[in-house]
């Protein structure tokens, strides 16, 4: 019997967890202080009275034999499939529902979608990243290419002539930097997958958060991508589903690597390995992708993007570089005066009680780098940029 070697590939420790220890240990030694965690994207707002309506009613459903729903179907039942439709034809994108699959998250099918591809595939990662991305690959035995992301392309690397990969993983608005690809950037990329006969595995995750309607919101506004793209979608972001768990994926039919249709492939890995989202929490999404549902999702989303803009406004009036806030929930920026990622986060807990993320945890690019959230209440964003404004007037030196 052998183990699977490439788990030695990985990180010993998860690096959440790492801030987890941390925080817990200065939290028991200090118990008088008041600690603002801003550190992971979970939400913080209840969700919205139209989908509680109808999960409500779908648990209703379950008590009477005659409406009882056991095993549903793996793709989705056909009622979310064309919530999931009418949602994307407001992008202007027209799907088939055959092409969506109903997932339990979009961190489940960012591991799951490997499965399509040989080991032998050369992966490419812009970086920093989010870890699944990574970690799923090392698991597989793939090898992995990492592209840079820096402040001189705004943590939104491109390829170039000397670029070689078979998969391609993208996130726009991206985790952590929150750098948002333009229309033209996303061709490019699109255009290169096609050239090279790689396929790009798309994390919409946070598709929701641009206000500004000249950056793509789908892979699938650009030209070409049916024909070399995967995307990924959550509902945990975008309805506050985290506690929850769903999303989807899509698959189109026009995606074909020599005879082998994707869509096919994928239909079968879920009809074996997957045994669909429950009926009560389906509902619940396509109540969410409702026109009242609509609504209600934005108005926690614009709470969200105001906790955002009263981070990027105290990070200006500082000096700090930054990226993200503004079509994005994360705040991606440089700590100052040359910190480290993780001496800054020990700065902050320690004389801020302020819970971030550091940069290093998402890869090599990410060293001198912070990540914090907008997914809090706002007293406790507020609370924290005053925090840090005294701290970087009078005690960072």
């Amino acid at each position: 019997m052998k183990i699977n070697d490439n788990f030695s590939r990985l990180e010993q420790s998860y690096f959440f967890m790492t801030i987890v220890t941390k925080t817990n240990e200065y939290a028991k030694n200090n118990p008088d202080k008041q600690i603002i965690k801003l550190g992971i994207g979970d939400v913080t707002l209840p969700l919205g009275p139209v989908v509680i309506d109808a999960m409500q009613k779908a648990v209703s459903e379950m008590s009477k034999a005659s409406t009882l729903r056991g095993y549903g179907p793996e793709q989705g039942y056909e009622f979310t499939q064309k919530a999931v439709q009418g949602y994307y034809k407001r992008k202007g994108v027209d799907l088939e529902t055959g092409e969506i699959f109903i997932s339990d998250g979009a961190g489940t099918d960012i591991g799951n979608t490997s499965e399509l591809f040989d080991m032998d595939n050369t992966v490419l990662i812009p970086n920093p990243v989010y870890p699944a991305y990574v970690d799923t690959n090392l698991m597989a035995g793939r090898k992995v290419v990492l592209i840079e992301g820096n402040i001189e392309n705004n943590f939104l690397p491109m390829p170039d002539e000397n670029t070689i990969a078979d998969i391609i993983y993208l996130c726009s608005p991206n985790n952590p930097t929150g750098a948002v690809y333009s229309k033209a950037q996303l061709q490019e990329w699109v255009d290169f997958a096609n050239k090279n006969d790689a396929v790009i595995i798309f994390d919409a995750a946070y598709e929701a958060f641009p206000l500004d309607k000249s950056f793509p919101t789908s892979i699938y506004q650009i030209s070409g991508a049916k024909k070399c793209a995967i995307e990924i979608c959550s509902f945990s972001k975008y309805a506050g589903f985290t506690g929850i768990r769903c999303g989807f994926t899509v698959v189109p039919h026009e995606l074909k690597r020599g005879p082998a249709s994707l869509n096919k492939m994928w239909f079968r890995r879920q009809t074996t390995k997957f045994n669909g989202v429950s009926y009560i929490t389906q509902r619940g999404a396509q109540a969410a992708l409702s026109e009242e549902g609509i609504k209600q999702a934005h108005a926690n989303l614009d709470y969200y993007r105001e906790n955002a803009k009263i981070i990027v406004d105290t990070l200006r009036k500082l000096g700090i570089w930054f990226t993200g806030g503004e079509n994005s929930p994360y705040v991606w920026f440089k700590c100052p005066n040359g910190m480290t990622s993780w001496e800054f986060f020990d700065y902050l807990l320690c004389e801020c009680q302020i819970v971030g993320t550091p940069g290093a945890g998402f890869g090599q690019c990410g060293e001198g780098f912070f990540r914090l959230s907008s997914f809090g209440k706002r007293e406790d964003v507020i609370t924290a940029m005053q925090r840090l404004t005294t701290a970087h007037k009078f005690h960072i030196n």
